[in-house]
């Protein structure tokens, strides 16, 4: 599925080596768990991409209900970018100004490469580094984990990476404040953007959706967010924050897309119901919701997958 070096070369070749991406996009932004998809900034398909998203001001919401879509101005502030994925700085309403700073994005972004069923990568020391945005996209600085403190692909597509920062250091020094992670349960209807740190785009649509079980190649995912068709992500989007566009806050994280109307294969999910019935959504994307990560990040921004409420798998 993932294929770094051959993605990487190709936009090499297209754009020159210094404005090609250190390591290739992942299809996991609108396709599978980090495949590569010819996503190269300028290029036709792009563009068209990005217009078909801001043309649609009104999508089915589910069950053919039109629901219109709130368009409230996002911007990139609290966005990130890293070598393959787009992520976002993070906070859960309990985080303090002192504790070290958190970086949310895909499990199949993980350098260490894509966890397998049931593996879960926790407190694994990082390096990593991410290129922090500001309103307007511009990059201000540099970030750098000290951790894996989280990551799995089992039930989820999570990557939770701490910070050698604290978000006290962080504001001071570039004036950006963490994106809060919601408490509560995503609402079908609701206007969101999709804003790729990567890329340096926003997608904005509504949650079309949940998906009881969605499953692609090894993976099974559960109550997935289901966008209406105006995200149309790409590669590159990967790990990109879902905002409400009401409240500011982060819902999900965008993580893939059915690519090619295939059934449960790599690049194109598909979508499974509680009587085990299998539906295929050609050219719908999907994200993961993340308020299950608030209660198992406890005093310290410490993950504690012991804590109560927390049901995220353990390793």
């Amino acid at each position: 599925m993932k294929k770094p070096l051959v993605g990487a070369l190709f936009a090499v070749l297209l754009l020159g080596a210094g404005t090609a991406p250190a390591v290739a996009a992942t299809s996991h932004d609108a396709a599978a768990p980090g495949t590569v998809k010819a996503a190269v900034p300028g290029t036709v398909g792009a563009a068209a991409t990005a217009g078909r998203a801001a043309a649609d001001s009104t999508a089915p919401a589910h069950a053919g209900v039109q629901t219109k879509v709130s368009v409230k101005a996002v911007g990139f502030a609290g966005t990130v970018a890293l070598s393959n994925c787009s992520g976002s700085f993070v906070r859960t309403p309990g985080s303090q100004p002192g504790d070290p700073a958190l970086v949310l994005s895909n499990g199949h972004c993980m350098e260490s490469g894509f966890p397998g069923p049931g593996e879960v990568v926790f407190n694994q020391r990082s390096t990593r580094s991410f290129t922090l945005l500001n309103a307007s996209g511009s990059g201000v600085g540099t970030l750098r984990a000290s951790k894996i403190a989280y990551g799995t692909m089992t039930d989820t597509d999570i990557s939770v990476y701490q910070l050698t920062s604290t978000y006290a250091q962080i504001e001071s020094r570039y004036g950006i404040k963490a994106l809060e992670l919601n408490t509560a349960h995503p609402v079908q209807g609701t206007a969101i953007t999709v804003v790729s740190g990567y890329w340096k785009r926003t997608y904005s649509c509504n949650v079309d959706g949940f998906v009881y079980r969605l499953k692609e190649g090894e993976w099974t995912w559960k109550d997935s967010v289901r966008y209406t068709s105006a995200c149309q992500t790409i590669g590159g989007t990967s790990g990109s924050p879902v905002i409400d566009n009401a409240t500011g806050k982060v819902v999900a994280v965008n993580n893939t897309g059915n690519e090619d109307g295939q059934r449960c294969t790599d690049n194109n999910p598909c979508e499974v119901d509680e009587n085990g019935q299998v539906t295929v959504r050609e050219g719908i994307n999907y994200a993961q919701e993340t308020y299950g990560i608030v209660p198992c990040v406890g005093p310290g921004n410490v993950f504690d997958l012991n804590r109560a409420g927390c049901v995220l798998p353990k390793p």
